[in-house]
């Protein structure tokens, strides 16, 4: 069986909450997602797509981006726009598409359940988005989105 673990959660202050919620960092491009921001510092846009408050061009893999995300998810922390629970905590998650509505439990998981096929790949996934979406972990220390998979019950 999986092991799930609570953690601390970083989430916006509820009135903040509509500003920071974006959409997934994978279905816009660097030029669509500096639109979206347009006169929207919280977006969390800036911390998962960081190349948006560099230079138009950069290669959005170049260690200047992830090194943006690191210095974006602080500024939010400081600024009080993304806050830490004081305990950990298991989050119900909740996604509405076509009007249905999936829901789901957000917790952390362990490597080698995932490596070992407890916890089943809800999807085939190109090598370099995940060396990028891995990169931007390791450097900013926070998983920012989601990440979907299914438990074996047996």
């Amino acid at each position: 069986m999986a092991i799930l673990k609570a953690f601390k959660g970083l989430r916006p202050p509820q009135e903040l909450a509509h500003l920071v919620a974006s959409r997934p960092y994978d279905v816009l491009n660097s030029k669509e997602a500096r639109v979206e921001v347009e006169g929207n510092e919280y977006s969390l846009l800036h911390i998962i797509k960081p190349e948006i408050d560099l230079p138009l061009g950069m290669d959005e893999h170049d260690d200047a981006v992830y090194n943006k995300a690191k210095e974006n998810l602080i500024k939010f922390e400081d600024n009080g726009w993304l806050v830490a629970d004081e305990t950990p905590c298991l989050y119900i998650y909740a996604q509405t598409m076509n009007g249905k509505t999936q829901y789901g439990l957000v917790g952390c998981a362990g490597v080698d359940d995932y490596m070992n096929g407890i916890i089943k790949k809800h999807e085939l996934t190109r090598k370099d988005k995940e060396e990028d979406r891995m990169k931007h972990v390791r450097i900013t220390n926070a998983n920012m989105e989601p990440v979907f998979f299914y438990l074996s019950c047996g």
